[in-house]
């Protein structure tokens, strides 16, 4: 094993950048931090106060237990942002509410105290909008009372009347989340959304107004093929009146940004179809008139909008071969120009023509950079708030590869193998959830392959079919059933190239995946023997079943064009389970207890049919996760797990 001092422990040590806002003055920005409380055995999200003159390292604005996030500035430098603290000494249940310093410093204030607690916040101008569940029927006196009343006293049933009924990790409950406006400093509360229900659930869209007078949200209905459809409602915070923009059948918007002045909101645009997945473009709508105009349509990309710097420049990421890359679009010329080539950047905000945003790739954590406003290198500020010391690049090497598949198509790796090893390492192929997604140059929390590679192994990502910054026709290569086709075929001629290289011992390989990443390789697990391992997480293994108990029944039949009902067979095209009597290859299956999105039925039917197979098989469950691993103590032995796993299965043979 390769001396290298990165392991998951190192990991979890560092701090994970997450947010950030630029003060008025634009001298100093605010940073939300997270670190790993061990005793607790949870993250902790702090502020650190980040001089741009780059003469001070960051200094610590909050500490403690609680976690302080999500900041944002108002015009006269108070610092606003959410924490779980309470808001006074006596109170036993604290709610998430936003808190504020005052230009003048001292201690945090409350500034909300709404009784189910806020998830989200803007500020702009003289209003302050939050995000907050609220009970149905009940006065806002009697809101606190009656969730204390409903948590130890029932009843506890809840009755649909839709088929949206559970999300990511929770059933959805009476509770809805509503738009609520306040004045600077917490008072004149207005609720905006009184009758919102089904329409702000899920993961929510929306933004405000820099002058504070306009409020874009996604509203979403039921669309007639049981998938969501999505519009933007725009409302004026002063009046409570609003409007709904582009709402249309099998439409989507989402990703919202407001302009400064109001009078314009960006957004994505995807319409669904059987047919197509359909492209994500990039709108512009006219809040006064409701016409809505498409930019960049030529542009064979995703482009996501971040910020306006004003009425005619907008601010976008956009994926392109495994990096995500800022673009500066010309609102009237409809052009696009790139500021920014490697690595991942996200979370971009500008102020006083001076832009910002989150950094980060394989060998770097995330840290605020500042971005040029012409096409140029980043400027990376002086704070090492992640905390890293070292340069990765000491301990792995980052390599691309591209390889021609069955069919002809070019299908993209990236390659991170140990630097200064005596013997060719072992190969693990991870391959990405989605399917629509991509790995790439970034830092990745949950699929670090940093740790991986510590441990004696090269780690290829691919972006086969279905992946996206390849342009469109490589994301429809996963539509319309495909999933177990055009996709196997490219990670296939991915192993194929990496067990010709002569860096690489090809004879000792393993696939593992999350999501779709699992299902790929339980599809793998019943197609090939030519891998040592596989670890499957999160995982597909019966299509026909999971298509009714995941959370979203309706997009999954969509994508595959099929359903139960309409044609198993069809639907079952490509499902693992009619191909595991050919397992043979040693597995380890890992879930969450409380994953919706994928659930856990689909480990414990595999983990059965592969004991009843004789397959050596193990199972790892985490009762209190989701779809993803998050909690610190849990991270760790997911790591160590799969290490103990591939060194028992992989290393170990000759």
């Amino acid at each position: 094993m390769p001396a290298m001092s990165f392991d998951v422990l190192a990991m979890l040590s560092l701090g994970r950048v997450n947010s950030f806002a630029i003060a008025p003055d634009t001298t100093w920005i605010a940073v939300a931090v997270a670190r790993n409380d061990a005793e607790r055995g949870t993250f902790v999200s702090s502020l650190w106060r980040v001089s741009l003159d780059g003469k001070l390292a960051g200094t610590a604005l909050t500490r403690g237990v609680h976690s302080d996030r999500a900041p944002a500035f108002g015009e006269d430098g108070t610092l606003f942002f959410l924490s779980d603290r309470k808001r006074t000494p006596k109170e036993d249940d604290s709610k998430t509410q936003v808190w504020a310093l005052m230009p003048t410093g001292g201690e945090p204030m409350p500034i909300t105290d709404e009784p189910l607690g806020v998830s989200s916040f803007r500020v702009g101008g003289d209003r302050l909008v939050v995000i907050a569940d609220v009970l149905p029927g009940v006065a806002h006196a009697d809101q606190r009372a009656r969730a204390k009343e409903l948590a130890e006293k029932g009843p506890s049933a809840l009755h649909y009347k839709t088929t949206l009924v559970r999300h990511w990790d929770h059933w959805i409950g009476l509770a809805a989340p509503h738009v609520i406006a306040y004045d600077a400093r917490g008072g004149d509360r207005r609720d905006l959304t009184p009758k919102a229900d089904i329409e702000h659930r899920g993961d929510l869209e929306w933004d405000l107004s820099a002058d504070g007078t306009t409020i874009a949200v996604v509203e979403r209905r039921l669309g007639a093929d049981r998938c969501t459809d999505s519009a933007v409602r725009v409302i004026d915070t002063k009046t409570a009146s609003s409007k709904l923009l582009a709402a249309a059948a099998n439409t989507m918007l989402d990703n919202v940004r407001v302009s400064k002045s109001g009078r314009s909101v960006a957004c994505v645009h995807q319409i669904r179809s059987r047919e197509a997945h359909g492209k994500s473009s990039l709108v512009l709508l006219d809040v006064a008139t409701g016409t809505s105009r498409t930019l960049l349509a030529s542009w064979d990309r995703w482009p996501m909008p971040q910020a306006f710097v004003d009425e005619q420049t907008l601010l976008v990421t956009a994926e392109e071969a495994g990096t995500t890359r800022v673009h500066s679009v010309d609102l009237t010329a409809d052009r696009q120009i790139g500021l920014t080539n490697g690595g991942t950047y996200g979370s971009v905000a500008c102020r006083k023509g001076l832009f910002f945003g989150i950094k980060n790739d394989v060998l770097t954590p995330p840290e605020v950079c500042r971005i040029p406003n012409e096409p140029g290198a980043p400027t990376q500020l002086v704070t090492q708030l992640a905390g890293f010391s070292k340069d990765f690049s000491d301990l792995a090497t980052v390599s691309q590869m591209h390889v021609t598949s069955k069919d002809g198509t070019s299908v993209h790796s990236y390659v991170i193998a140990p630097k200064d090893v005596k013997k060719k390492p072992p190969v693990l192929i991870w391959i990405h959830g989605g399917p629509v997604g991509a790995f790439g140059d970034l830092w990745h929390w949950r699929w670090n392959p940093l740790v991986m590679v510590a441990r004696g192994y090269a780690i290829a990502l691919p972006n086969p079919r279905g992946s996206t910054g390849y342009g469109q026709a490589h994301v429809e290569g996963i539509w319309r059933n495909k999933w177990g086709a055009g996709c196997y075929e490219d990670i296939m001629a991915v192993a194929d190239a990496l067990e010709k290289r002569d860096d690489l011992d090809g004879t000792r390989m393993v696939a593992m995946g999350g999501s779709f990443g699992g299902y790929m390789t339980n599809w793998i697990g019943g197609q090939t023997t030519r891998f040592s391992a596989l670890v499957t997480h999160a995982s597909i293994f019966h299509m026909e079943v999971f298509s009714g108990s995941t959370d979203y029944p309706g997009w999954f039949q969509l994508e595959n064009d099929a359903s139960p009902r309409t044609d198993a067979e069809a639907l079952n095209r490509y499902s693992p389970h009619r191909f595991v009597t050919k397992w043979k290859t040693p597995t380890l299956i890992i879930h969450g207890e409380k994953d919706y999105r994928v659930p856990i039925g689909e480990a414990l039917v595999l983990y059965d049919a592969l004991c009843e197979q004789r397959v050596e098989a193990e199972l790892l469950v985490f009762p209190d996760e989701n779809h993803w691993i998050q909690r610190p103590r849990n991270i760790q032995r997911w790591y160590e797990a799969i290490g103990e796993f591939l060194d028992h299965h992989v290393l170990s043979k000759k």
